[in-house]
């Protein structure tokens, strides 16, 4: 059996802390419910090469890699300058052994540079870019990819040309999970 970066008790402590204090300052992190969907996801694809949209301060990021085997690489995307430094960190406290490249910048200017294939995308940025952003890396996808997209509940208007397009292009199989009060939608290239 492959080594995941799961073991780091440093990680499961981070989590929980970036959680507590996500609640007391109401930031916008994909959460503990949320998260363990997410996670599952991730374990369940098995992904070698992941894009993760959206870094905010690593949370997600995080909880992606330490399901990642060793041999993975994790790109993730952040526009924001404070929050990339804050999730580099973040990640460095997790003490995660996987290959994870934190890029500072605007997606739909880095996405066209990236010359990897992925075949797993977290989506949780700009929710009313979710559609450019596919159309951006959808030749980027492995046949089988997995594509998580964070907040199908609470956005699904903000995010409807994502949605709409997951649901009936015929090149996704995709389903909602419901949790709490938002979602995540989960698709398939096929």
């Amino acid at each position: 059996m492959l080594e995941t970066a799961s073991s780091s008790k440093a990680a499961d402590q981070l989590l929980k802390e970036i959680a507590d204090i996500a609640v007391v300052e109401f930031l916008p992190i994909v959460g503990p419910a949320r998260g363990k969907v997410l996670s599952e996801e991730t374990k369940k694809a098995k992904p070698k090469r992941v894009l993760e949209i959206g870094t905010f301060i690593g949370y997600s990021t995080i909880l992606i890699a330490r399901e990642l085997e060793k041999n993975s690489q994790l790109i993730t995307i952040e526009e924001h300058l404070t929050e990339t430094e804050v999730a580099k960190n973040n990640l460095a406290q997790a003490e995660l052994d996987v290959n994870v490249q934190i890029i500072n910048g605007d997606a739909i200017e880095i996405i066209p540079t990236l010359t990897d294939k992925f075949d797993f995308v977290f989506l949780d940025a700009a929710k009313e870019e979710y559609f450019h952003y596919l159309q951006l890396i959808e030749d980027k996808l492995e046949k089988g990819a997995i594509l998580v997209a964070d907040n199908a509940g609470k956005f699904a208007t903000e995010m409807k040309d994502y949605l709409d397009y997951v649901r009936t292009s015929n090149k996704y199989q995709s389903h909602y999970i419901s949790i709490s009060d938002d979602g995540l939608e989960i698709s398939t290239k096929l």
